[in-house]
C-alpha cells in the first residue's frame, strides 16, 4: 500500500504496549528511475489502547519533543512511501503541518520519539530545568580538572581523580560514562541520576551487575568476570565486547521481548533473554542459524555483518514468524533457493542485503518484487560473484568496493597497497634488519594512498582511519611475533610517525 498526503496510520507500540499514530504530510517523487516515492511522515502525540476512529483522529496533535537537548521540535522525515505492514490507515484528513520538510529517516519507526518524550517527562522537572539551563559556556571543577557546565560524557579521566561522585552532580547533563574500573558506588551514583542512558563498562571487582533501577538504554559491557547482569525495562541495547564465561545469567524485562544484543563474531552462550527481540552480530566469520533460531525463537530483528562471513542453514529463517527486518552484510556460503519466500515470512517489513552472493541479489529482486507493493522496504546491493569472494576474502578494505564517491579501480589499489604491505613483512624474522624493511613496506604503503588520493580526492576521514587501522593489524602482530624470537625490534611509534609525516590524504 503506497501513502498519501493526509494519510494517518496507527501501529502497535512494543515500547509503550498501545497503539501509536502518524500522519503523511508531504510525498517527493524520485529524479531518477532507481530513487523510490517517499513520504514524509510527521509523528503524532497519541497513544491508546485500541486503534483509533476518524473522530478521534481528527483531534490528534503533532508530537512536540522537548526531551534532553530538543526544543519544541517536530519529529518528521521522509521515508520510503510504502507503508509497512502492521500500519492501519485509520482517516485522511487535512495534513497538520505544511512546512517543507528536509530531514531523511531511515524507517518509518512510529512511536519512538513518543517513548523518549513520556520517559523525559517522568524525570523530576526541577532536574530537567536544570539540565536545560546548563551551558557550554560556563565551566565547574571536577576532581581537580575543568569541564563545561553542559558535558554529556567522562571516561575513566576524570572518574578516577575524584575523592566523591557527588562531584558528578556538577555536570547536569551527564549522559554517558565510560569506565574500566567500575564500582558499585558507581552503581548507585547512576541509580540516582536518571539522564545517564548509556554506561560503557569493566570490573575486576563486581561480578553481578545490577542495574535494574536505572534508566539507561544502552549498555556495553565488558562480561569477563561477570556471572550474571540484572537489567533495567527501558534498556534497548546490550552490547557485549567479549565473550561471557559459561553460565553467563542475564534477567531481563519481559525476558528481553524489547532489547537488541550485540555481539561480535559469534552468538554467546548465555541464560536467560528467551524472548529476545533483536539480534546484531559484527564481525562474522561464520554462523549457523540454526542454533541461532533455536535459541532466540521471538526474535523480530536479525542483523549479521560479516567479516566477510559464511552462513549455513539460512532456510531456518522461515521459522521465526515475528520477524520484521533481516540485514546481511558480507555475507556468503548459500544460494538463492536456501532463503524463505515471502510468504514463509509474512510480517517482514525490511530485507536490506549488501555485498552477498550474486545469484541470491537476482532472485530475491524478482521474488519479492511483489512485497514491495506492500510494503516492503527492499535494499539489495553489491551483488558479489565466486570471483570477488575468492580475491576479497582477506581484503580489509573490500567495503571500498561500491561506495559512492570510490570507483571500482581504486578500491582494487588499495587492496594491493594492503597485499604488497602483507607480502613485505610476511617473513621477517630477527635476523634481518627490521627497521629498514618496515620502513620501506610503510613508505610504499603510505605512498599509495597518496598518489590514490591525488587522483581521487576519494580518501575521507571514514578512508583515512581505515589505512590507519590496517596499517596496525599489520604491525602490531609482528611486534608480538619477534617479541616471542626474543628481539624488541619494531618501534610501531616511529612508524606510525612517519606514516603521519608521508601521507598526504
Amino acid at each position: 500500500m503506497q501513502a498519501n498526503v493526509g494519510d494517518i496510520y496507527s501501529v502497535f507500540s512494543p515500547q509503550l504496549q498501545q497503539y501509536v499514530a502518524c500522519q503523511v504530510t508531504h510525498l517527493r517523487q524520485p529524479t531518477n528511475s532507481k530513487d523510490k516515492l517517499l513520504a514524509a511522515i510527521l509523528q503524532l502525540d497519541w497513544a491508546g489502547d485500541h486503534l483509533p476512529d476518524r473522530a478521534e483522529a481528527s483531534r490528534m496533535q503533532p508530537l512536540r519533543c522537548s526531551y534532553y537537548f530538543l526544543k519544541e521540535r517536530l519529529d518528521q522525515g521522509y521515508v520510503p512511501a510504502c507503508v509497512p505492514p502492521g500500519h492501519v490507515l485509520i482517516a485522511n484528513l487535512p495534513p497538520l503541518e505544511e512546512n517543507e520538510v528536509s530531514t531523511y529517516k531511515f524507517g518509518w519507526d512510529v512511536g519512538d520519539s513518543l517513548v523518549r518524550q513520556r520517559s523525559w517527562e517522568k524525570i523530576d522537572p526541577v532536574r530537567r530545568a536544570q539540565f536545560k539551563a546548563a551551558s557550554g559556556a560556563r565551566n565547574v571543577m571536577v576532581g581537580g580538572q575543568t569541564l563545561r557546565e553542559n558535558t554529556t560524557r567522562i571516561n575513566d579521566s576524570v572518574l578516577q581523580s575524584l575523592t566523591d561522585l557527588s562531584e558528578l552532580d556538577r555536570l547536569p547533563c551527564l549522559m554517558t560514562l565510560e569506565t574500566s574500573q567500575g564500582t558499585p558506588e558507581l552503581i548507585a551514583y547512576i541509580q540516582q541520576h536518571p539522564f545517564i542512558n548509556e554506561l560503557h563498562w569493566q570490573s575486576a571487582v563486581v561480578s553481578e551487575i545490577d542495574v535494574e533501577a536505572t534508566r539507561l538504554s544502552r549498555f556495553i559491557l565488558h562480561p569477563e568476570g561477570v556471572s550474571r547482569v540484572r537489567l533495567n525495562p527501558d534498556l534497548s541495547l546490550l552490547s557485549l565486547t567479549a565473550m561471557p564465561s559459561s553460565g553467563f545469567q542475564v534477567d531481563a524485562h519481559q525476558e528481553g521481548r524489547n532489547l537488541c544484543l550485540q555481539c561480535s563474531q559469534c552468538l554467546p552462550i548465555l541464560q536467560g533473554l528467551d524472548r529476545l527481540g533483536a539480534l546484531s552480530l559484527t564481525g562474522v566469520k561464520e554462523i549457523d542459524l540454526a542454533p541461532v533460531v533455536e535459541r532466540f525463537p521471538c526474535l523480530t530483528e536479525l542483523r549479521i555483518w560479516g567479516n566477510p562471513g559464511l552462513v549455513t542453514h539460512v532456510q531456518r529463517i522461515a521459522a521465526l514468524p515475528q520477524l520484521q527486518m533481516l540485514t546481511f552484510s558480507d555475507i556468503f556460503g548459500f544460494a538463492a533457493s536456501d532463503f524463505p519466500s515471502p510468504e514463509q515470512l509474512p510480517n517482514l517489513s525490511s530485507l536490506w542485503m549488501t555485498s552477498v552472493p550474486f545469484d541470491v541479489v537476482s532472485s530475491l529482486r524478482t521474488a519479492y518484487k511483489r512485497a514491495t507493493t506492500r510494503g516492503l522496504d527492499l535494499s539489495l546491493s553489491k551483488a558479489r560473484k565466486p570471483e570477488w569472494l575468492a580475491e576479497n576474502l582477506h581484503n580489509p578494505f573490500r567495503d571500498w568496493d561500491g561506495r559512492e564517491h570510490i570507483s571500482g579501480t581504486y578500491a582494487r589499489k588499495a587492496a594491493l597497497a594492503y597485499k604488497n604491505l602483507r607480502a613485505a613483512t610476511h617473513n621477517i624474522d630477527s635476523s634481518m634488519d627490521v627497521a629498514a624493511l618496515l620502513t620501506a613496506a610503510v613508505t610504499a604503503y603510505t605512498e599509495a594512498f597518496n598518489l590514490i588520493d591525488r587522483r581521487s580526492k576519494a580518501i575521507e576521514t571514514v578512508e583515512r582511519e581505515e589505512i590507519y587501522s590496517v596499517l596496525f593489524n599489520v604491525l602490531n602482530p609482528l611486534e608480538q611475533t619477534l617479541g616471542k624470537q626474543g628481539a624488541s625490534l619494531v618501534n610501531q611509534p616511529r612508524l606510525y610517525q612517519l606514516f603521519d609525516q608521508l601521507r598526504e590524504f
